[in-house]
């Protein structure tokens, strides 16, 4: 096992679990008779190691290309509930599984993939709609739990909520006389639906786009809302606030902050204060837009 005496000075290590791992594609070939392999998975800022008693395998960091979806090339994988799938630049896919703490796992890897990198950014890109005279700037970003910290070079702090991803658009734009890849990401700030895009070399680009659209597929999984849930979030999204909210639907006080209790439970609202004023959830914009179009 690789020990902290075997890496270089700048090397640390990030993670170190038992877990299992396997090759679910060679060449761009799935391979069905893949089976797991059990060992000690080791991350540093610079590599991950996956050590078994018969010899340990390494992928540099810099040799994934992104993290991407699941890779159920056969029974015994598709069994497993949780394993993070690399795909390398090499039309080759790792999994590795380090059991219920994968998704912790996998936060750290994307934080030893993406902490410190410099990007730029254009925040607000667009509010509420409206296009802002906005220009892209330096900065710095940094996972942390289930957000992703943007530092801008101008000392401002924009964090971007993970869960609170709308959409997640991939494109390339002239950013400052350079043709750049560019993700265009909708989130909630101050109430408000924003758009912030993001530039960078391609590798981080990817890599940045697989942890929105992580954060995008957990803001759409399915939340079975009743008429009356629903209408509180049709009352919200029209503007109407959430301490008129029992006049405005005649309901009494309770049975609405009961409501607010619940969405603020399955992530459809965010509690502003605790005397029980709350706002809209990228989500529960969702939802609500939808609920509307169907009247």
């Amino acid at each position: 096992m690789v020990t902290n005496q075997h890496m270089s000075e700048s090397e640390y290590k990030v993670a170190d679990a038992p877990g299992k791992f396997l090759q679910a594609v060679k060449d761009g070939r799935k391979l069905q008779d893949a089976s797991w392999n059990n060992g000690r998975i080791l991350l540093s800022n610079k590599r991950i190691i996956m050590a078994t008693n018969d010899g340990k395998r390494t992928i540099p960091l810099a040799k994934i290309a992104s993290l991407s979806g699941r890779y159920d090339v056969n029974q015994t994988v598709a069994r497993v509930s949780d394993y993070i799938s690399l795909s390398l630049e090499n039309e080759a896919v790792i999994l590795i599984s380090v059991g219920d703490d994968t998704e912790k796992f996998e936060l750290k890897l994307y934080g030893a993939l993406l902490d410190q990198r410099e990007v730029t950014v254009r925040h607000p890109a667009v509010k509420g709609g409206v296009v802002q005279d906005t220009t892209y700037e330096r900065a710095r970003i940094k996972v942390d739990e289930d957000q992703l910290n943007v530092a801008l070079a101008n000392g401002r702090f924009v964090p971007v909520d993970l869960d609170d991803v709308g959409s997640v658009e991939a494109n390339s734009q002239e950013v400052q006389g350079e043709t750049k890849p560019v993700l265009d990401i909708e989130h909630t700030q101050e109430e408000a639906s924003v758009h912030t895009y993001f530039a960078g070399d391609s590798h981080t680009c990817a890599v940045l786009e697989s942890l929105f659209k992580k954060g995008a597929r957990k803001s759409r999984a399915s939340v079975e809302l009743s008429q009356t849930e629903k209408r509180v979030l049709m009352a919200l999204y029209s503007g109407v606030s959430s301490f008129e909210i029992p006049d405005f639907l005649g309901m009494p006080v309770d049975d609405v902050e009961e409501i607010f209790e619940r969405l603020i439970e399955v992530d459809v609202l965010d509690e502003v204060r605790t005397r029980r004023e709350v706002s809209l959830k990228t989500r529960g914009r969702n939802i609500a837009s939808e609920a509307i179009n169907e009247e």
